[in-house]
């Protein structure tokens, strides 16, 4: 009988032992009793205007059941944002946009700590969950930064170039950039003593009166922005509109033969067709290209920018003009459109093309439409390039000194006969060669600003 009754209780034993096994392995290989903390995702450096929201996220694989953002300061503690959900399962991320609120007013301390708690729908520790509470700390800035137009070119043309020479100030400054009504930034460099900033601007000749404004923009860590238009004196400028005839020759001569340098032609027979890819599509691949690697400016302090008018061809005639825009007719049909975007000069066959302005090869080879091609950086985003040579005298890294043959002309890519065309970008975009190659436009649009905003700077 006590045998009996023995048995029983270490069967009862047996039982109750493996049942907490059972239990405790399903505690800890559930979902319903997961273990891991609550992700909390934000910023590592938190600064606050107070205007715009403070972006955090929540991950949590069993679900939200609460959290609490607290903003503690010196002199006072805020909850900023709180909520519970009945369901975690349904709130398994949550990104939240913390806001100050609308009556907080303007703080006096420029520190803070964020508090972040978060409890998940976990039935782990006794059906309590995971909590977690991390901190971040805060810098209050409501402070707009400094920025002020220190000297400027007078006046800029349409096609043209100027310059501007601005301070810029803020103890959390991130961004700073002149930004352009019709969508294009420049990127300013910082300019003689530390504060102020130096940066060419350009107005592209397919951009309105109108549209063509430029203002130097601040932005700092906390999302305050400070801007100063600059009061630039616009000039319209009338380009040329040329009608230009096809002839059968051209298109079963030139056309025929570049028709097998690209793929969008390669396949074509209609020497028609070939043409009015190679003229817009092909041109806007290429000129992609060149717009892409002139977009490049240095990070380097300027303190000068001697430039002297550049005259890449000696003893040469102009031959087309820049801002040129023409319209192709075959047989009285307009069959394509283009911007002739450089100047066109010709002299003797193969002859020297020099630089006039030391600076570094930023590329050297073939590019569709415009042959073979060598572009140059002479600072500050302004580039030169240097279109249909027939051999190249100068390799991607190289710099080049004044007056250095760096190429001779020719006729590769679209060009019938033996010519340059000479163009200048201004951090990407074309401008006017014929005010760089103007001694009095450098003196009054370059040299001048920069001069007059030294002696600003300095006081005198």
């Amino acid at each position: 009988m006590r045998r009996r009754k023995k048995n029983a209780s270490s069967l009862l034993f047996l039982i109750f032992f493996l049942t907490t096994i059972v239990g405790v392995v399903y505690i800890y290989s559930s979902e319903t009793f997961e273990r891991d903390l609550p992700v909390i995702t934000v910023n590592d450096e938190i600064f606050w205007n107070l205007k715009q929201p403070i972006k955090v996220n929540i991950e949590d694989a069993s679900g939200i059941r609460h959290y609490k953002v607290i903003m503690k300061s010196k002199n006072e503690e805020r909850v900023l944002s709180q909520d519970t959900f009945p369901d975690p399962s349904l709130h398994k991320d949550l990104a939240l946009n913390i806001d100050y609120p609308k009556i907080g007013g303007y703080l006096k301390t420029s520190v803070a700590s964020l508090y972040i708690e978060v409890i998940d729908g976990s039935k782990w520790d006794f059906f309590s969950g995971n909590r977690i509470v991390t901190k971040h700390n805060i810098t209050i800035d409501q402070r707009r930064p400094l920025v002020s137009v220190v000297d400027h070119s007078y006046g800029i043309s349409k096609g043209g170039s100027a310059l501007v020479v601005f301070q810029a100030k803020d103890e959390h400054l991130e961004e700073l950039y002149v930004e352009t009504k019709f969508g294009k930034i420049f990127k300013p460099q910082p300019f003689f003593k530390e504060g102020y900033y130096i940066s060419l601007v350009a107005w592209p000749i397919n951009v309105s009166r109108k549209d063509f404004i430029a203002t130097v923009v601040a932005v700092d860590k906390a999302g305050n922005v400070a801007r100063d238009t600059i009061p630039f004196e616009k000039k319209d400028r009338n380009y040329r509109t040329s009608k230009i005839t096809i002839r059968d020759r051209f298109l079963e001569g030139k056309i025929a033969e570049l028709g097998h340098d690209f793929e969008e032609t390669r396949n074509l027979d209609n020497s028609l067709s070939q043409f009015t890819i190679i003229n817009e599509t092909i041109r806007e691949l290429n000129e992609k290209v060149i717009h892409e690697i002139t977009s490049e400016v240095p990070e380097t302090t300027v303190s000068s920018f001697k430039m002297i008018p550049f005259y890449p061809l000696a003893n040469a005639k102009a031959v087309a003009s820049f801002g040129d825009r023409r319209h192709y007719y075959y047989k009285r049909r307009k069959v394509s459109s283009s911007y002739h975007l450089g100047v066109d000069f010709a002299s003797v066959k193969m002859a020297d093309i020099k630089t006039q302005n030391a600076g570094d090869v930023v590329f050297a080879q073939p590019n569709g439409i415009y042959g073979k091609l060598p572009i140059i950086h002479h600072g500050m985003g302004l580039y030169t390039i240097y279109g249909h040579c027939s051999s190249l005298k100068v390799n991607v890294g190289d710099s080049v000194q004044q007056n250095e043959v760096i190429a001779k002309t020719g006729k590769s890519g679209l060009a019938l006969g033996d010519h340059l065309h000479f163009g200048v970008l201004v951090q990407g975009i074309e401008v006017r060669p014929a005010e760089w190659m103007d001694r009095n436009w450098i003196r009054m649009n370059i040299t001048n600003i920069i001069n007059r905003a030294k002696n600003t700077i300095l006081g005198r």
